[in-house]
This record gives structure tokens, sequence and C-alpha cells, in this order.
């Protein structure tokens, strides 16, 4: 976010022990927001996240939601509002990958992937549009394998990720004229523990794009900042890609 206005803003950032999310939490605690974050197993990652959060003189709060679970999402956006007073900033960032063949995934694995990519994030929209304050932003991470061709067994996880761009621009109009902003980022290869930029797959991941190297976790949380922010407030149904000039 650009300005600190004087009730000091409030975001849920699912998904924010790790990763992308704990970037983006830090990030908008610096810009002047408080912060609640979900996590589901590790604890410590969490409450660490937290510790960083409040050195900068911000409130923070770790929740424990499992995504899969179909009341976890609008729980987490209650009960953020709970400990924090109120909502301005929505970050669906929570989401996993099951990789392979598509003869090898299970029933089971399609319902935990859309149950967590797809069923979560409508809910926590729900949830937040019930009540978030006007102006307020929400801000969901897709990936730049819904838009191109990616590596073998990405299939179950392009899929599920597609279905954001679906949510994005009819809710940016149904949310509107309350002036929430609703907006999908789409990233490329980012070195996080789930696609470490040493990773088995990285040569060709780097080779693909026209910078010839990983995004940081740091780089999208950026992003997301200008989203959250006031000089975004003319943004919004939009689908902003960042991949490293992707070549395909």
């Amino acid at each position: 976010m650009n300005t600190t206005p004087t009730t000091p803003r409030t975001a849920l950032v699912t998904g924010g022990s790790r990763g992308i999310g704990a970037a983006t939490a830090l990030r908008l605690a610096r810009d002047g927001a408080d912060v609640a974050l979900t996590y589901v197993r590790d604890e410590g990652a969490a409450k660490e996240v937290v510790a960083a959060i409040e050195a900068t003189g911000r409130r923070a709060v770790a929740l424990r939601a499992d995504s899969a679970d179909p009341e976890a999402a609008a729980s987490a956006v209650h009960r953020a509002v709970a400990e924090l007073g109120r909502l301005d900033i929505l970050v669906n960032n929570a989401g996993i990958g099951v990789l392979g063949p598509i003869a090898s995934l299970t029933p089971a694995d399609v319902d935990r992937v859309l149950a967590v990519n797809v069923r979560a994030v409508f809910l926590a929209c729900r949830a937040a549009a019930e009540v978030m304050e006007d102006g307020g932003r929400i801000i969901s991470l897709g990936t730049a394998l819904s838009r191109h061709a990616g590596g073998p067994g990405g299939t179950l996880y392009a899929m599920s990720k597609s279905a954001l761009s679906g949510l994005t621009k009819p809710l940016a109009r149904e949310l509107g004229p309350r002036r929430i902003t609703v907006n999908l980022i789409q990233p490329g290869a980012v070195d996080t523990d789930m696609n470490p930029a040493d990773g088995p797959f990285a040569d060709g991941q780097r080779a693909a794009n026209a910078l010839d190297r990983f995004g940081t976790a740091e780089e999208i949380a950026a992003l997301i900042s200008y989203l959250a922010g006031a000089e975004a407030a003319f943004v919004t149904g939009a689908e902003l890609v960042v991949d490293g000039g992707h070549a395909a």
C-alpha cells in the first residue's frame, strides 16, 4: 500500500506462513496494515511471521485453517474480523498442487485440489463481501500455467487455478458499487519451497522466460501491495501476469 490512513487497514492473508504469503503479510504490515494470516500445520513458521509483523509495530494474529475444510474459509474471515476489528484486504494465497499424469490422479486428489484452490477462495470471497469495509480489496493468486502450456503433470493444478479467472471479473462487477476491487495475479516461476530456483525443473522454467531467472516472493508481494493501496482504486477485474516474459 502506498498511503497509511488514520485508521489502520486490516488484512487477511491465507497461507501466510511461508513463501509468497509470508512475504505479502510482512509487506502489508510494513505498509501500515494489521494482518491476520492462516496456516495449516507449521505453527512455528506462522508465529515467526507474526513476530516479524509485530516488530514493525503492527498487530498480527495466526489462525489455523485448513482450506480443504468447507467451513474453514469463512471461519477465517470472521475470526480475522473478531481479532482485528474489521477487514479491508483479503489475499487469497493458500493453494496446493498435486502434480502427475492425468491417469495417475485419483478422485481424492481432484477433490482436495478443487476444494483448496477453488471452493475455499469462493467461500472466503463470499464471507469477505459480507463484512468488508467499502473501498476494500480482494486479491487472488492464480498461476501463469493457466495461460500457457506448462510442463507435464500440471493439468489438475492449472485447471483449478483457471477457475479464478471466472471468479474475478463478475465479482469485480458485483462489488464495484461498494468500491471493492477484485483482481487476480498470475505468477510464473517464483522461488519458493514449493518450486525452488534450484529444483529439478528449474532450468527449463528459467529458459522459458525473457529474464532467465525466477521471480522472488517479495516481487509478487510488491504487486499485491500496490493493488491493496489507494493508487490502485481504479484497477479491478484485472489479471496481472508476472512471469518474467514467458515465451509461450
